[in-house]
């Protein structure tokens, strides 16, 4: 007689629940670093037009190529504020995927040491029926060498 957890189904399903949840937080931790990634792209694109804004301005340069890249530095400085924004945003989706992961795996885990009792009480009484069947049989003998 082998065990059958009659609940196994559902122990199936919060595995399954958290595979989706780890999915989903390894999604998000993509999307967190992409969004990191372009903030520094935009950081080190200001930084760049930066220094060349104090090249052109050691030499002889007209001032509409000075103001043309003040205004680009602005637009950077803007776009940053928005990636930054964009970061944080990305950053409470990890939070929340991982919240929802950890109770995906603590749901899990109350299932599998549910299921894993189980088995634990059915292995003792199998081995409690077993050693029945053993003093039986014992007995059955000892009765029948005592009558002869």
């Amino acid at each position: 007689m082998s065990f059958r957890y009659p609940l196994q189904k559902i122990v199936d399903l919060k595995g399954s629940e958290k595979s989706m949840a780890e999915w989903e937080y390894a999604a998000a931790l993509g999307i967190l670093r992409k969004e990191e990634e372009r903030l520094a792209d935009l950081r080190n694109e200001r930084r760049e037009t930066e220094q060349a804004l104090q090249e052109i301005s050691m030499k002889p340069t007209p001032l509409t190529s000075i103001v043309l890249l003040q205004r680009y530095i602005d637009i950077l400085d803007e776009r940053i504020f928005k990636q930054l924004e964009g970061v944080r945003s990305a950053e409470i989706q990890v939070r929340k995927c991982q919240g929802h992961l950890k109770d995906k795996m603590v749901d899990e885990k109350v299932w599998v040491n549910a299921r894993d009792r189980a088995l634990e009480r059915f292995r003792i009484e199998r081995l409690a029926k077993e050693q029945n069947e053993l003093d039986e049989i014992a007995m059955v003998r000892a009765v029948a060498s005592s009558r002869r």
